[in-house]
């Protein structure tokens, strides 16, 4: 019975951890709202879904946060047009699951009108 009793806890606490688990984020620090958000494994020139497709307006304004789906742990080259018509590539941008990552307008040298 006991050991029954340690089986069922685990998998309590296995199941409280994955309904606690963090979303991975971005977080915009630059200037500008972000119209369209693509990340790519670095170097790979494959990009990925729009992910500002996973906010409630479609964007991602200064100091907000945008929930990143469909990645795994690594390095990701990230592209973007913003809401003045630059689109911006940030390379080499490390990306953990469950944890956020920013962008910040000092990173901003490779953007094109």
């Amino acid at each position: 019975m006991p050991r029954r009793s340690m089986v069922a806890a685990i998998l309590i606490l296995f199941g409280a951890t994955s309904a606690h688990a963090k979303d991975t984020q971005f977080w915009n620090l630059t200037a500008e709202k972000i119209v369209k958000l693509q990340l790519s494994p670095s170097g790979k020139n494959t990009w990925g879904a729009n992910q500002t497709d996973n906010d409630p307006d479609g964007s991602v304004d200064p100091d907000e946060r945008l929930k990143i789906l469909g990645v795994a742990d690594g390095t990701y080259d990230i592209r973007f047009p913003d809401e003045k018509g630059r689109t911006c590539v940030v390379t080499g941008i490390s990306v953990a699951v469950g944890q956020r990552f920013a962008i910040k307008e000092s990173q901003l040298t490779g953007c094109a009108r």
